[in-house]
């Protein structure tokens, strides 16, 4: 479509100051600081800011001058739909745009592929500091952050001591679920994890893997659940472990399979999220097998979703995560030193879980 020639172009700030016969401070006070300007002076202005087409101070111009962006970014090492599509993420975002809101900032999402490499987006932007969303300790995102000149709070991983943090103690909170499978009296299981590492594996997670996770999170559960079952004699060395990479339920489908294929006489499947554990749950059913009579499935999160389904799971509060990230970064009364918000978890204990059944109990259930 051409623009005719004659089009009238845009009002600047200084003609309509021109117009009004006021000072380009007027005008931009109308804008931005209100309250010195008359009530009656202020709508004359803006009237005729309406009139004339001016579409307002320049917001890349005024960040530059005031050194502000008015936003937070959240850097979150997955795909930009992963933000709107994966239950957690959702309430965590929620919980974060709280804190924005209350503090009369924007949200800027920062979207970084982990089969990518790019960290462009960090530079450019315009944020006056990060909220890091569960990142590995070797993401070069990350890296790209931490050489910006803004505040920065890490949401769950990594763990860095020079930098503020939100999260749970993951160790306690899986320890009180391995304790009660225990306490149910389960010593064969098997575990559905997500990725440990940068690099794709949809597979067996060997002792080695585990131990050199580089996502602390999923590091810390295997080893709270290694030290818990081998208290009571298992083998951890002997537990299949098996990993996923996308955080879907599908994953979580066809881990329970590999479990199954590689061990059929677990008596219990410990998944390390909810949305494994979903699809974990949903599998086994659709296979003819009775959760929890023929099969005991856990999970991790305590997302509205598993609470429908009536998931044994660990709740931890996602909402508040979110929030605390978002008022710990807004907050400067403590400029310099290292903060840590820790928030409490609850073992919930729903209908999948139970006491397994002996090899002739499960054999006549079928």
């Amino acid at each position: 479509m051409v623009r005719s020639m004659n089009a009238r172009r845009p009002a600047t700030l200084a003609s309509l100051a021109a117009e009004l016969g006021v000072s380009r401070t007027t005008v931009s006070n109308a804008y931005n600081r209100p309250d010195q300007l008359s009530p009656e002076l202020r709508k004359r202005v803006l009237d005729t800011a309406r009139r004339l087409g001016y579409p307002g101070p320049d917001p890349v111009a005024r960040s530059l001058r005031t050194r502000k962006a008015g936003a937070v970014g959240l850097l979150l090492t997955e795909n930009l739909s992963y933000a709107f599509r994966d239950p957690g993420a959702v309430v965590f975002l929620e919980g974060l745009a709280l804190a924005c809101e209350d503090a009369g900032h924007g949200l800027l999402l920062v979207p970084a592929s982990p089969e990518r490499e790019d960290v462009a987006a960090v530079h450019r932007a315009g944020v006056d500091g990060f909220v890091v969303y569960s990142v590995p300790d070797d993401d070069p995102h990350l890296a790209a952050v931490m050489e910006r000149p803004v505040p920065v709070v890490i949401c769950d991983q990594p763990n860095l001591e020079s930098i503020d943090r939100v999260g749970i103690d993951d160790s306690h909170a899986i320890k009180t679920m391995a304790e009660h499978l225990i306490n149910l009296g389960h010593r064969r299981i098997g575990v559905s994890c997500m990725r440990l590492a940068r690099g794709r594996n949809d597979g067996i997670a060997s002792v080695q893997r585990q131990a050199n996770a580089s996502f602390h999170v999923q590091k810390a559960r295997l080893t709270a659940l290694a030290e818990a079952f081998s208290e009571v004699g298992v083998d951890w060395e002997q537990v299949p472990v098996v990993e996923r990479f996308d955080h879907t339920t599908a994953s979580g489908a066809s881990a329970v399979n590999q479990l199954l294929e590689m061990d059929p006489e677990i008596t219990a499947v410990v998944c390390t999220s909810d949305i494994l554990a979903l699809g974990a749950l949903d599998e086994v059913r659709e296979r003819g097998r009775r959760v929890p009579e023929d099969l005991t499935i856990t999970g991790f999160d305590g997302i509205v979703e598993a609470e429908r389904a009536g998931l044994t799971t660990v709740r931890q509060p996602i909402l508040e995560k979110g929030r605390a990230a978002g008022r710990l970064l807004l907050d400067t009364s403590e400029p310099g030193r290292p903060r840590e918000v820790r928030l409490e978890t609850q073992l919930v204990t729903g209908t999948t879980a139970a006491s397994p059944r002996s090899v002739e109990e499960r054999w006549f259930g079928f």
